[in-house]
This record gives structure tokens, sequence and C-alpha cells, in this order.
């Protein structure tokens, strides 16, 4: 038993010491300016990454605010595609599983907002299909994957890519990145506050 925790934690920790730090800082760079410009971010995945999703959603909307001066600055407008069951199965019956975050998109996105595909393996079609149609509307997109990072990787504007083939250590640090992303734009939120 203690092998496979140290198994798990040392792939965890080279996980963490291949994380590209440039790639942090532009996504920063980016839900910082689509918070300024008051666009939009839509974030989205299957499964463990729909939980991913919400839990950004969560953390980029309140976790960001300094709740002893909400009004200081305009918040992060964001929101997680995997959260609406009704919507989410009305597509899927009607017309494919496959279409479920692209048809939200459809009606919700407009040019100049941010779309973030949350996908381990970088295959997930419907992860796919949404950020492709995100890009055709004009929305920046942002893949956060690993596994090498797959299709969605190619078709990000940036891609943060764990390196990693395994499921846990890929969520780990896609909730990581969550946190250092609530972290900046928390602290960037303060300092602009303080400076008026």
């Amino acid at each position: 038993m203690i092998e496979l925790i140290n198994l798990y934690l040392n792939d965890l920790q080279n996980a963490l010491n291949a994380v590209s730090k440039e790639t942090v800082q532009q996504i920063a760079e980016t839900l910082i300016d689509a918070r300024d410009r008051g666009a939009c971010v839509f974030v989205f995945g299957n499964g463990g990454s729909a939980s991913t999703a919400s839990h950004w959603a969560c953390d980029l909307a309140k976790g960001t605010l300094d709740e002893k001066d909400v009004a200081a600055g305009p918040p992060l407008r964001v929101v997680s595609l995997a959260d609406n069951n009704a919507l989410i199965t009305a597509w899927a019956n009607d017309l494919s599983y496959e279409d479920i975050f692209a048809e939200q998109l459809r009606s919700l996105a407009q040019e100049g907002d941010v779309a973030v595909g949350v996908s381990a393996s970088g295959m997930s079609e419907n992860v796919l299909r949404a950020a492709r149609l995100a890009k055709e509307i004009g929305c920046r997109v942002v893949g956060v994957t690993g596994f090498g990072g797959g299709e969605l990787a190619r078709v990000s504007d940036i891609a943060f890519v764990v390196d990693s083939s395994d499921y846990g250590v890929v969520e780990d640090l896609h909730l990581t990145l969550n946190h250092i992303l609530r972290l900046i734009l928390y602290m960037d939120r303060r300092k602009a506050s303080c400076a008026e």
C-alpha cells in the first residue's frame, strides 16, 4: 500500500514540476481581460471534468471577490455549462450528447467571450464541438487537458496540458490551476481597488 501511495505522490509531484508557468500566466491574463471587458467565461467538461467546471465557476465567480468590498471593480462573469441537467438532457435526447455544450454556447456566447474546455484526454467530442463553435463565434478558447493534449490542445488558443496519463493526476492539476487562477484574479482585483 505504501508503494502505491508513493507512486501516486511521485507522479503528482512530477506533473507539478512540469507545469508551464507561462501558460498559467497567459490564462490568467485572458481571464483578467475578460473580466475587465465584461465578457463571459464558459467552462465545460464531462464526468470528473464536469465537477471541475462547476468548481471553476464557483471559485472564479465568488472566490475572486473581496467579501469586505464586493463592489470593488467588476466581477468575473463565469458559467459552467455542465450544471443545467434539464438542458443537457434535452439536447442529448433531441439532438445528440456530442452537442450538449455547443448548443448552449450557440445561444449564450458572444464574440470576445472565453470558452474553457476541460477534458483529461483532450478527445471528448462534445468538448471539441463546443471549442470549435466557440472559435467560429469569436471566443478565445482555453483547453485544459492532459494525456499529451489530444485534439483539444490543437484547437485551443491556449492549452494547459498536464504531463501525465493518469486521470487522477490530471484532474488534480486542473483543480490546482483553478486555485492558482482564483488567487491571481483575487489579488489583481484587490490591487486595482486599493489603487482607486
